[in-house]
């Protein structure tokens, strides 16, 4: 621990909340929130700071704000560290800070003129249940909204915030409620018999959603009925390949066997064998041929969410940020970007942000990608882990945070993934994190949130056409695993699975708000009202993306009003 007048004392480059806790956090304490605030409003930060640590004893690991008033008020401080009574603010990143909006072809572009937000003035007493929502803004239509969609959920982006806060915010957020985490319950190991067992239960689950709109009978009841009876059925796709003829061949798979469906290329349904992948679950409506050895398809049906499906609110204004692909460890990670968006949660304008929810990659890993060594920072997953905890310190401690693992994380790669271990917990464990497995749905002011990291959805972009799912427009991909009610559908590839006795994958329970990340993509919308968010990462392009043409939306972050289901997506570089 550094002592006063030490030569090696780490100072504050600038009196911003993030920074006060950053110093706190190298002296090895953790600090309320009123505690950082008036050291940020001290005359002299860097004498208040020093004052407090050296009167802290070993023994204590919090810093509170009857601590500061101590040192503030003592002769040691009194000449250049005494409590201003006027607000210290920092100087804004830039004096024109852009504002960008969306637009129906981009997920966010800088073409709109910014938009300053109203905040109450700092004489006027206001509290969260009587304010008006902040940043409220024209909401826009959006091309992705499928019929029955009734909003889309777009709003402006705004710009980043340019001061400190007039007062601490004041927050309250109630437990995150987990479901789904395979975390403590995986007994897989990778035997065939696992791996039937688990796409049995695919099966079972997501036939259950499809047969109250099919008379559903076995693939070998169907190969007993007579030529031309009508015929319909349920099963997992085995196969699709298409004929001489150019029609569809598709082989349907249930728990007594298999059976074709012929799907002719001039008919209307033909274009819907485009979104179809493998292992998926879908239910046909067909005619059988002559020598019932075919079923000739009139109709496909899928999973999907119920256009019936109406979403949860909360019943007071209050946010949650979205984000995932943290990347600490890399050379490319955006420590100044992180810092303004810690700095901004400390703000006024934050304060009905009160839950931060991180969908996986918090460290950039080692071994991920070919000659990744090369573009690292921190060379020890450990010591990445503990970077990302110093820079999670910096987030107010009063928030309620949530995370899961993604693949560049130190879990298993097979999905589901199981959240991090004792070891790795200890390390992050900065401001108490929830914890929770990949992917979980996470429920919080009465709002489900399905979060998912995202590996799936580099197969579904692979598999499927461009104006159905793309890396420039995520949350279509997105939109194709609500559609198919299943996180991860296909097997194989780059998609890992682990066996299990249920099959975590499937979207059993419709979210009101679905999560990801991975790409590394920007992208929002709404598939029969579910808030669909890809929310970027905090990574500048690294030498690898680039030869992988990858171009990735660093330093967003989407900010959702849990009572609307509305969402302002902020850009901190």
């Amino acid at each position: 621990m550094f002592l006063p007048g030490d030569p090696e004392m780490p100072t504050v480059p600038s009196e911003t909340p993030s920074r006060i806790v950053q110093t706190l956090a190298r002296h090895g304490y953790n600090a309320d929130r009123e505690a950082v605030t008036l050291l940020a409003r001290a005359n002299d930060p860097v004498a208040a700071i020093d004052a407090v640590v050296s009167a802290a004893g070993d023994d204590i690991l919090r810093i509170t704000s009857s601590d500061v008033r101590a040192c503030l008020d003592s002769d040691t401080v009194a000449t250049g560290a005494a409590v201003s009574s006027a607000v210290t603010t920092t100087e804004p990143p830039s004096s024109t800070a852009a504002t960008e909006s969306t637009t129906p072809d981009s997920a966010a572009s800088t073409d709109s003129q910014p938009e300053t937000p109203q905040q109450p003035s700092a004489d006027t007493p206001t509290s969260t249940a009587t304010k008006p929502h902040q940043n409220q803004q024209t909401q826009s239509k959006s091309p992705y909204e499928t019929e029955g969609s009734n909003a889309t959920g777009r709003k402006e982006v705004v710009g980043e915030t340019t001061g400190t806060p007039d007062r601490s915010p004041d927050r309250n957020p109630t437990p995150a409620d987990i479901t789904g985490d395979i975390t403590g319950r995986s007994t897989g190991t990778g035997e065939y018999d696992q791996f039937v067992t688990t796409f049995r239960d695919r099966y079972e689950q997501l036939s259950k959603l499809l047969k109250g709109r099919v008379n559903h009978r076995p693939a070998t009841a169907i190969a007993d009925m007579p030529g031309g009876s009508d015929a319909e059925m349920i099963g997992l796709v085995n196969d699709i390949r298409s004929t001489a003829s150019g029609h569809w061949l598709i082989e349907l798979e249930d728990t007594t066997g298999t059976f074709p469906a012929l799907v002719m290329k001039d008919r209307p349904i033909a274009e819907l064998v485009d979104e179809l992948l493998l292992d998926e679950c879908i239910a046909v409506q067909g005619t059988l041929a002559d020598d019932s050895g075919i079923l000739f398809t009139d109709s496909i049906h899928f999973p999907d969410v119920p256009r019936t499906a109406r979403p949860s609110t909360a019943d007071r204004h209050v946010q949650a940020a979205l984000i995932s692909d943290v990347h600490v460890g890399s050379q490319e990670f955006m420590t100044d970007a992180w810092n303004r968006f810690a700095d901004w949660l400390h703000t006024e304008e934050a304060e009905a942000v009160e839950y931060l929810l991180i969908a996986g990659d918090m460290v950039e890993g080692v071994g991920v990608y070919p000659d990744q060594d090369e573009e690292l920072d921190i060379i020890d997953i450990f010591d990445q882990y503990e970077a990302f905890s110093e820079h999670l310190k910096a987030v107010p401690g009063d928030m309620e945070i949530v995370m899961i693992p993604g693949n560049h994380d130190a879990v298993r790669l097979a999905e589901p993934q199981p959240g991090f271990d004792e070891e790795l917990r200890q390390i992050m464990s900065a401001h108490n994190p929830r914890i929770s497995g990949n992917p979980s749905l996470v429920t919080i002011e009465g709002v489900s949130v399905l979060m998912y990291h995202g590996v799936s959805l580099d197969e579904v972009i692979a598999e499927l056409p461009e104006e159905k799912a793309s890396y420039d427009d995520p949350h279509k991909a997105m939109y194709q695993l609500l559609k198919k009610r299943h996180v991860a559908p296909q097997y194989g590839g780059k998609m890992r699975l682990a066996p299990e006795t249920k099959d975590y994958l499937t979207i059993d329970t419709v979210p009101d708000i679905f999560h990801t990340g991975h790409v590394h993509k920007l992208g929002w919308g709404k598939y029969h009202d579910v808030l669909a968010v890809n929310s970027g990462c905090w990574q500048a392009q690294t030498a690898f993306q680039k030869k992988v043409n990858i171009d990735p939306d660093v330093a967003h972050a989407p900010i959702v009003d849990l009572d609307t289901l509305e969402m302002t997506v902020r850009k901190f570089a």
